[in-house]
């Protein structure tokens, strides 16, 4: 969704000058910029960093997950729970959401009455979100906004597919358009774990084990993982890149998801294959086998969706599990572990950040 409201408080990347609403032009430089359908704009820099994510592969988008936005649920559920009660959002806050993917957590938080937009560097928005919320396309280490717009900021799962230069970039990128005081909630993970993970690791090991008889499938999820560079090596690390950049960590809780694992890897994927084996059947007719698989993988995605939206009963079933997965956060929360959700408070500017 674009509107003049969101061209107001925009920036072109390359000069950080404002652009006119009705011709998207900069005043600064003069260039113009895209606005595909009118549902997002493109306000990607003229000079592409040589460092880009594998989430621009289509490959990685091909179970049409992206599309239609469900409820938040399962771990979705616990990772908008613990944004909504880190950030506090509230009506006359101006939010940014770094690395927004789908868009979906826009989606979820409109209700906050806060003012919010979504920035992310692939075009896989939901059909949802682009109807409804504010989107740009654009790089987070080279933000298109002016010094100090936000007061608040969320960054969910995008840490952890940067290098260490990349994320100090985006960092910096995310004090500088942050009052000082302003927030930046991020969850993301560190490479050094507990040694409760060892829980999580034998889930892992079943789920291979379960890839092998047929039961479950995990190569969308290896795909997705291959983007990993995991630039924290700890939670020391974390302190020091969070310093050199201007912020302040005020608070932090770890999220080792044992109860998470077991629904998620195990119990969730072996439903997900059941429903791509039938969709699979229903198929076998229109192509070849390897097509055949992607469009069931996509057709079970979108009946599970579906499902979930018009079953009372599989959305009982789905929050009954998502409260069993806060388990982790009773449990654990407390011990220093690799994935976290963290509260970073700006102390000082950008440019001293260095």
């Amino acid at each position: 969704m674009i509107s003049e409201r969101l061209v107001s408080l925009v920036r072109c990347p390359d000069c950080r000058g404002a652009l006119a609403f009705a011709t998207l032009t900069c005043h600064g430089c003069g260039r113009t910029y895209r606005a595909p359908d009118r549902a997002y704009l493109d306000l990607r820099p003229a000079d592409q960093f040589a460092e880009q994510t594998k989430y621009l592969d289509e490959a990685l988008h091909a179970d049409a997950r992206h599309e239609r936005v469900s409820p938040p649920l399962l771990g979705s559920k616990i990772r908008n729970d613990m944004l909504r009660e880190f950030l506090r959002l509230a009506p006359g806050d101006l939010v940014v959401d770094l690395g927004c993917g789908s868009g979906r957590a826009l989606v979820w938080n409109r209700d906050s009455g806060a003012d919010a937009i979504g920035i992310d560097i692939s075009p896989f928005f939901s059909e949802d979100a682009r109807r409804d919320v504010p989107l740009l396309l654009g790089d987070l280490r080279r933000l298109p906004f002016a010094d100090g717009t936000f007061g608040k900021a969320w960054s969910l799962d995008v840490l952890e597919h940067l290098s260490p230069d990349a994320l100090r970039a985006m960092l910096t990128e995310a004090n500088r358009v942050l009052a000082v005081g302003g927030q930046l909630f991020v969850y993301t993970h560190v490479r050094k774990n507990a040694p409760i993970a060892v829980g999580l690791r034998w889930i892992n090991r079943l789920a291979r084990g379960l890839e092998r008889l047929g039961l479950i499938d995990m190569r969308q999820e290896r795909l997705r993982k291959s983007d990993h560079l995991n630039p924290l090596a700890d939670v020391p690390d974390l302190e020091r890149v969070a310093h050199a950049c201007g912020f302040r960590i005020a608070r932090i809780t770890f999220y080792t998801p044992i109860v998470g694992g077991f629904v998620e890897n195990i119990l969730m994927r072996v439903a997900e294959r059941a429903m791509a084996r039938r969709a699979a059947r229903r198929l076998a007719h229109t192509g070849s086998s390897e097509a055949v698989d992607a469009q069931a993988i996509r057709a079970a995605r979108t009946s599970a969706k579906a499902q979930i939206a018009a079953s009372p009963a599989t959305r009982a079933v789905l929050r009954a599990l998502s409260l069993a997965m806060k388990l982790d956060l009773v449990l654990f929360g407390r011990i220093t572990s690799g994935p976290f959700f963290a509260l970073l408070v700006k102390e000082r500017p950008a440019e001293t950040a260095r």
